[in-house]
């Protein structure tokens, strides 16, 4: 019984672990998109 316990509980902290890598990608990819973003208005308004 006790076995069985410890591997639901690793389980659990490696899809934890998963979501959090994923979340820390996407919130990668949308810092990413912003500073294009922020560097094309920079871009357009020293023209």
């Amino acid at each position: 019984m006790r076995l069985g316990l410890d591997v639901d509980i690793h389980k659990l902290k490696a899809e934890k672990l998963r979501k959090g890598k994923n979340k820390a990608e996407e919130d990668l990819d949308s810092l990413k998109m912003d500073y294009k973003k922020l560097r094309l208005s920079i871009r357009t308004a020293s023209l």
